[in-house]
Formats: structure tokens, C-alpha cells, sequence
């Protein structure tokens, strides 16, 4: 009987060690992947080709790889496996079509300032949704300051921007006051630089 208690003790030890260091291993194989991960997400590392490459991609997303290609001097394939590279490192976040907000019958541009009385995360949240439901509200910033909030509102005119200020944004019960700046004329709107 002692032995056979000897025998299953061993084996559970063994068991037990060989547990211990599967759990050793992946925990290490864990943090060899989110380390990748980190280094591809916050040092991505950019050479003088994928500069070339964004700068006319900056100016039109749409441009087909194959003439990219040719204005820099690689393939089309080197072209689209560094691309792909960046989409995956999370330096290219999409690509999109710029409207004018003309064109489409908003005449109004203005930057409000939003303070909210904030008790909560939740409250901070609940906020945020409430604005994100606002169709007209095309940016939203958290910001330091007076302001919890800066929204980007684009209106069709003076009195559909006093519809949204008074009967979308007053109306949520946690802001406490705003501050609205109309834009006159916008003097440019600059993509982010690439040196």
C-alpha cells in the first residue's frame, strides 16, 4: 500500500511539474506575442520608401498601387506588402472620401464647447453615446480646461445649429453650459505631415 501511494505521489508531482512548466512556457510564448504586438503598435518604424509611399497616398488614397509603384521605382507587390504592413502596425487607419459639406447643404460650421457636470466614469459614457447620436456632430474631442468636451458641428444654417444646441445638446441633463464659436472661413485643413 505505501508504494503504491509512493507510485501515484510521483506521478502527480510529475504531473504537476510538467503542468507547471507548460504554464511557465506559454506564459512566456504570451508575453513574446504582446511584446510583437507593442513593438508593430508603438514603434513602428518607418523608412525613407514608406514615406514616399504615404506622401502620395496622403494625397489620394485612391491612387492604384501599380502608379505609386512607378513613382517611387519598386513593384506594385512591394508597394502592397508595406501598405499592408502599416494597415497591420496601425499607422494606416482607412482611407475615405472628403465631402463638401457645401455641396450637401451645410453652410454652417461651428466649434462647440460643452460642459458636463461628470459624477462618474458612467456619466462620462453615458454622455459620449448621447452626443455620438447627434448625426451633426462630426468630431468630438475630450479636452482639458474649462470644457469636458469640443464638438465639430456641421448645420445647414444659424437656426438648425440653435435646433441642435437647444434640443440635442441642452437637452442632455449633464450638460451644464456651452460655448459656441461659428467658423467664418476655414484658412486650411492640413493633413498630418511626413517628414
Amino acid at each position: 500500500m505505501k508504494v503504491f501511494i509512493a507510485i501515484c505521489f510521483e506521478n502527480v508531482k510529475q504531473i504537476g511539474c510538467i503542468i507547471l512548466k507548460l504554464k511557465v512556457n506559454l506564459t512566456k510564448i504570451y508575453k513574446l506575442v504582446n511584446k510583437q504586438i507593442v513593438l508593430t503598435m508603438e514603434n513602428f518604424h518607418l523608412d525613407s520608401l514608406d514615406k514616399r509611399i504615404l506622401r502620395i497616398l496622403r494625397q489620394d488614397a485612391r491612387v492604384p498601387f501599380v502608379e505609386v509603384a512607378r513613382q517611387v521605382g519598386v513593384t506594385g507587390s512591394a508597394v502592397h506588402q508595406r501598405v499592408q504592413k502599416m494597415v497591420e502596425g496601425g499607422l494606416i487607419r482607412g482611407s475615405q472620401f472628403n465631402l463638401s459639406p457645401k455641396k450637401l447643404g451645410y453652410f454652417t460650421l461651428a466649434f462647440v464647447g460643452i460642459q458636463v457636470n461628470l459624477t462618474s466614469e458612467k456619466t462620462h459614457e453615458e454622455v459620449f453615446q448621447k452626443i455620438v447620436e447627434i448625426p451633426e456632430v462630426v468630431e468630438c474631442h475630450s479636452i482639458t480646461g474649462k470644457y469636458s468636451y469640443m464638438l465639430k458641428i456641421y448645420a445647414k444654417n444659424n437656426e438648425d445649429l440653435k435646433r441642435i444646441l437647444v434640443y440635442r445638446i441642452q437637452a442632455i441633463l449633464e450638460v451644464t453650459g456651452t460655448e459656441t464659436f461659428l467658423s467664418l472661413e476655414e484658412g486650411f485643413n492640413r493633413k498630418l505631415h511626413i517628414e
